[in-house]
C-alpha cells in the first residue's frame, strides 16, 4: 500500500481530534471505513500509530514520528492547491480569510471589518470545532480564527499558531423551556436540572467531556442526547424535552429562556488565533478590536448577561456596567 495525501490527512485528523469517530465526522467518512483505512496504513508502515482507549486515540512514538513528517507535506499541498486555484481564477487584490466558532458576535465583527476594509475580499468559515479551525489556520487556509477552549481540556494548538485572549473566562448558561420550573429563577442550580435530558453536539470539541466532568463533580448523572441540528435542538428545548448549554450572548429561541448556572460550573476561554506574519500587526490588532467591540455590544444589550456581570462584579467587560 502506497501512502497518499488523503491517508496523511486521515492520520492528522485522528491525532487532532483524539478520536477515530470525531475524525471520521470531520473527514465525511464512516467510522468503520476510517478504522479499516487506519489498519491498512499501520500494516503498511509496520507498527501501531495510535493507542486506543476510553480516553480516545493517542499517537504512539511511531505515530508521532509519522505525524511530524505528514503535517509539513499536507501544509505544502494545501498551499499549492490554494495558489493554483487563485492563479486559475485570476484572484487579485486584498483577501482576508476568517474562521470562527458559531457566535452572534460574528455578525457585528464582519460588519465592522467590511466598513473598515471595503475593498478587501473577506470570507468566513464557521465550524463547531475550534481544533478544526486551528488546523485550517496552520495549513494556510485561514488568516485568523475566533476559537474557544474549555478549562482543563486544552486545544491541540499546532506549532506556529498564536492566540490572543479575548475573554479569559466566559460563563456558559443553560437554555430551557420558558415553562420549565426553573425558568423564572435568576440563576439555576445544576441539581434542579438533574432529571432533564441535556442536548450536546457530538462534533463540538470536548463538550460531552466537559459536561460529564461537571455532572460527576456534582454527583449527578443526567441523560445526554446527541443532536447536531440547531433547529431540532431548539424545538426539543422549547417543548420541554431537554435543556442545553448556551453561550451567554446567545438569543433564546421562541418558547425558551437562557439563564446562568449557579456557581458557573461551565466556562470557556475565547481567543483570536493567527500565524505570526500572516497579517501585519496593525491589521491583526484592528481585527481583535473589531471582534471585542462586537462582543461588548452583545453583552451590553443582553439583560441576562449584563445582570450576571453586575452581580458577579466581573472585570470581564468593565465597560458594560456603564450601559
Amino acid at each position: 500500500m502506497e501512502l497518499e495525501v488523503r491517508h496523511l490527512r486521515a492520520l492528522c485528523a485522528i491525532a487532532d481530534t483524539g478520536s477515530v469517530r470525531k475524525a471520521a465526522l470531520q473527514l465525511g467518512m464512516t467510522q468503520p471505513s476510517l478504522t479499516t483505512q487506519l489498519r491498512r496504513i499501520e500494516t503498511s508502515l509496520g507498527g501501531m500509530l495510535f493507542t486506543r482507549g476510553q480516553t480516545g486515540s493517542r499517537p504512539t512514538p511511531l505515530g508521532h514520528s509519522v505525524l511530524s513528517r505528514a503535517r509539513p507535506i499536507i501544509a505544502e499541498m494545501t498551499a499549492l492547491v490554494s495558489a493554483a486555484r487563485d492563479a486559475a481564477g485570476g484572484v487579485g487584490g486584498l483577501r482576508l480569510r476568517i474562521g470562527s466558532i458559531g457566535s452572534r458576535a460574528v455578525t457585528g465583527w464582519l460588519r465592522r471589518i467590511h466598513q473598515r476594509l471595503p475593498d478587501t475580499d473577506t470570507t468566513i468559515h464557521i465550524d463547531v470545532s475550534s481544533n478544526t479551525l486551528l488546523q485550517l489556520l496552520a495549513t494556510n487556509q485561514l488568516d485568523v480564527a475566533f476559537v474557544q477552549e474549555t478549562p482543563g481540556l486544552p486545544l491541540a494548538v499546532p506549532p506556529g499558531v498564536e492566540r490572543r485572549v479575548l475573554i479569559a473566562c466566559e460563563p456558559r448558561f443553560v437554555c430551557l423551556s420558558d415553562r420549565h420550573r426553573a425558568a423564572g429563577r435568576p440563576a439555576v442550580r445544576l441539581r434542579e436540572l438533574a432529571h432533564d435530558a441535556w442536548i450536546v453536539d457530538p462534533t463540538a470539541d470536548d463538550e460531552v467531556t466537559a459536561l460529564r466532568r461537571v455532572f460527576t463533580a456534582a454527583g449527578l448523572d443526567p441523560r445526554l442526547v446527541h443532536v447536531r441540528d440547531a433547529t431540532t435542538a431548539a424545538e426539543l428545548v422549547a417543548s420541554g424535552e431537554a435543556v442545553r448549554p448556551a453561550q451567554p450572548t446567545a438569543a433564546p429561541a421562541p418558547g425558551t429562556v437562557i439563564r446562568p448556572l449557579h456557581g458557573d460550573p461551565l466556562t470557556a476561554q475565547l481567543s483570536l488565533a493567527s500565524r505570526p506574519g500572516s497579517l501585519p500587526l496593525p491589521q491583526l490588532d484592528a481585527l481583535f478590536a473589531d471582534l471585542m467591540a462586537s462582543y461588548v455590544d452583545l453583552a451590553a444589550a443582553d439583560t441576562t448577561y449584563r445582570a450576571w456581570l453586575d452581580r458577579s462584579g466581573s472585570p470581564l467587560l468593565p465597560s458594560v456596567g456603564s450601559h
